[in-house]
């Protein structure tokens, strides 16, 4: 079974989808809703054997599957993982489990349509994560935008239109020019295999062009400023289970991209363009936090606080350039890329279990106007004391997941740049300022008559937020355990990034 793991992990969820929509004709929620829980505990299943089996002192691929595909163009089914990307499998499954969990207690039409379309994104998201051929890589990455762009469509809110047309068309024309730059790289080589692309000598002119249509596709994705417009508009409309997945998976294949792809294909290019990626990160985080500030709406506010946690990633990505040069010490540029990881993981616990406690508030009172609420916390004490810890993870509490990453990035950046510390440190009092308004705006202060029938969690709601809690702490008390995983590819792909191409 391990020489076909991945494969089992990508293809049990469209299986799991089919089945979905073939039980939708039966006119009962009940049997969609019984599938997709049971496809997504099983691929939570699947962790297991990927992380007991993974070998932590290899920073090369592992779990290889090998496959001839279109042999007339050298593409081929080539799976692989290494301690970036096996992570992110393991939480592109608990995310489905949490989404499709959900979905049992709030989603009550289309049922099965709607499960179908998260498993299918499962399928998606974790063929991106284990793809070793570039236009396979490619595929996958295409097509997740048809399931995103169905449940924001369909299950969407009132500029549900809109909101999803912008995102596709912001996504889809920055995958157009990295399917440009990937095709080059592919005839350049004889190869789409991308450790091929390793191994390829570019001029600087031609490196920073392959840097930029990476850029464009990776960018929008993660989003940085000024790219960053299409995300506030999907994750409002967009029903729950897709602000999750828009939160805890969708954001982190753009840092993904740069963590694969730019740094390491083209390096000389990286290294020029550092000062301009740190700046674009520092913009994304100051001026993205104020702009949460004066947010009225919940979940917009949420979703301007994911895009400035998220250039954290990037901020370290490139400031191991800006380490090297300024303080030349290996270990402290380790810290950063190991933190860049850290804070993939942990953003997607902190700022998804905040869209799942959105979605929680809008079942109740469909709204998510922090002027409608007010009081929560005297009608549900269980689910406002979670909802705290999540919103103390997103400040960076200690001992939470939100911190953990964020402090070991400023950490390396103690010697390299001062004052790019400054800037980035900033932002983690802005972060406490929007996120404790908010929590003071909706679970204080004078009661909302409208409250006066609601209940507080029931069981499903109960099960996710016992999940992400765990999580939450788990990462902030004992983040050895993500750690272990990410140190010898974070070795690996730091040589490759400090490596010259020229």
């Amino acid at each position: 079974m391990m020489s076909h793991l991945l494969s089992c992990m990508i293809w049990l969820p469209v299986l799991g989808a089919i089945m979905c929509l073939i039980a939708s004709t039966a006119d009962n929620p009940l049997y969609p809703r019984a599938i997709a829980v049971i496809t997504a505990i099983l691929g939570v299943l699947l962790c297991i054997p990927l992380y007991t089996h993974f070998d932590f002192h290899s920073g090369n691929m592992q779990f290889l599957e090998n496959a001839h595909w279109i042999p007339a163009y050298n593409i081929n089914y080539n799976l692989g993982v290494d301690g970036l990307s096996a992570p992110l499998i393991m939480l592109t499954s608990l995310t489905t489990l949490i989404v499709v969990l959900a979905a049992c207690s709030s989603i009550h039409k289309k049922v099965g349509q709607y499960m179908a379309a998260f498993l299918v994104m499962q399928t998606m998201v974790i063929g991106v994560f284990s793809s070793l051929d570039a236009i396979l890589f490619y595929v996958f990455w295409e097509g997740m935008l048809i399931p995103m762009y169905l449940s924001i469509g369909i299950w969407g809110g009132e500029k549900r239109g809109y909101a999803s047309i912008k995102f596709f068309l912001y996504t889809f024309f920055g995958s157009a020019l990295m399917l440009a730059v990937l095709l080059y790289l592919g005839l350049a080589s004889n190869s789409f295999m991308i450790k091929d692309f390793y191994a390829l000598h570019m001029t600087m002119p031609v490196q920073i062009w392959v840097f930029i249509g990476f850029l464009l596709a990776f960018m929008v994705k993660v989003p940085m400023w000024p790219t960053h417009t299409w995300l506030p508009d999907a994750h409002t409309e967009a029903p729950a289970g897709g602000s999750v997945v828009l939160a805890a998976l969708m954001l982190k294949l753009g840092t993904y991209g740069f963590l694969r792809f730019s740094l390491p294909i083209v390096p000389d290019a990286s290294n020029k363009l550092a000062s301009f990626m740190i700046a674009l990160s520092i913009i994304s985080i100051i001026y993205i936090a104020l702009v949460a500030i004066v947010q009225k709406d919940m979940k917009r506010l949420i979703a301007y606080s994911s895009i400035a946690h998220m250039a954290f990633v990037t901020l370290a990505s490139f400031a191991i350039y800006f380490i090297m040069r300024n303080a030349n010490d290996f270990s402290l540029a380790m810290l950063a890329l190991q933190g860049a990881m850290v804070q993939m993981i942990a953003h997607a616990f902190s700022s998804g279990a905040m869209f799942v406690g959105s979605g929680i508030l809008f079942d109740r009172l469909h709204t998510h106007a922090m002027k409608k609420f007010g009081g929560v916390a005297f009608k549900m004490p269980i689910f406002s004391a979670f909802f705290m810890l999540f919103a103390l993870s997103n400040v960076g509490l200690p001992g939470t997941s939100g911190f953990v990453g964020e402090f070991m990035i400023l950490l390396s950046l103690f010697k390299a740049n001062l004052g790019v510390l400054m800037l980035a440190a900033l932002a983690v009092i802005l972060s406490a300022a929007y996120t404790l308004w908010m929590y003071r705006q909706v679970f204080f202060g004078k009661m909302n008559p409208d409250l006066e029938t609601v209940k507080d969690v029931n069981l499903i709601e109960g099960i996710n937020l016992c999940i992400l809690g765990l999580m939450v702490i788990g990462i902030g008390v004992y983040p050895q355990f993500l750690l272990k995983m990410f140190d010898a590819t974070a070795a690996n792909l730091l040589h490759l990034s400090l490596a010259t191409k020229l």
